[in-house]
């Protein structure tokens, strides 16, 4: 579905893991060696825990004798040691450059030690607004996340733009009322005919209009 550069938001929402940065190696890396102590296989487990908060995670497997709170913190504590390889996705310090501080957030299933940690060794600044696992009682597909960051920018959540790159962020989004779009470029196999996706903000052009309102051109057509 092509994207359309007509339609104006109050602000825009970003997941930040595959959305702006990639930090797939990284967190890979991690789980895998977890997985790998729990008898897990990671070639099967780690598609699957992308996009989540790490304790919702845990808890969906259900595994005998172990803590998951304890488990989170040991991972996000191991993630916050690893960010070898995590990056800006092309494009996306200068989106957000373009953009009034006070028209976007990001939105992350991250801690926020963890997410200040991977945003400075991509190069990104922290937003005034974040919402992170930890201010939700229930992490994504629930839309909390996103009604939150909405409300505390001062806008509805219908009316607001949400940047996603995995189905759980999607279905999160959606629920909340937002629009969403898709970003490709950490891979993810994603169905999402429904939205429109862009491969990175390399050809996306925010427009400020007067009054505020942001919508995205494209550099060639689409």
């Amino acid at each position: 579905m092509n994207f359309d550069p007509n339609k104006q938001f109050s602000a825009f929402l970003f997941d930040m893991d595959g959305t702006l940065l990639t930090s797939i190696a990284a967190a890979e890396r991690v789980w895998g060696v977890w997985a790998q102590r729990q008898g897990l296989d990671p070639v099967a487990f780690l598609p699957t825990m992308h996009g989540q908060r790490a304790i919702d995670t845990i808890r969906r497997l259900k595994l005998p004798g172990l803590d998951p709170e304890i488990e989170a913190e040991k991972i996000t504590n191991a993630e916050i040691d690893d960010v070898q390889g995590v990056a800006a996705i092309a494009g996306a310090a200068e989106f957000l450059a373009a953009l009034p501080a006070d028209r976007w957030a990001i939105v992350t299933s991250a801690s926020k030690k963890l997410a200040q940690r991977r945003l400075e060794a991509a190069g990104l600044s922290m937003p005034s607004v974040i919402v992170t696992g930890e201010d939700v009682a229930a992490g994504k597909p629930d839309p909390q996340c996103f009604l939150l960051a909405a409300k505390r920018l001062g806008f509805p959540a219908a009316n607001c733009l949400v940047f996603e790159d995995v189905e759980a962020g999607v279905k999160a989004g959606k629920a909340a009322g937002a629009d969403v779009v898709v970003v490709t470029a950490a891979g993810h196999c994603l169905d999402s005919p429904r939205n429109p996706t862009i491969d990175d903000y390399m050809k996306a052009v925010p427009v400020v209009a007067a009054d505020g309102l942001l919508s995205i051109r494209f550099a060639d057509p689409r």
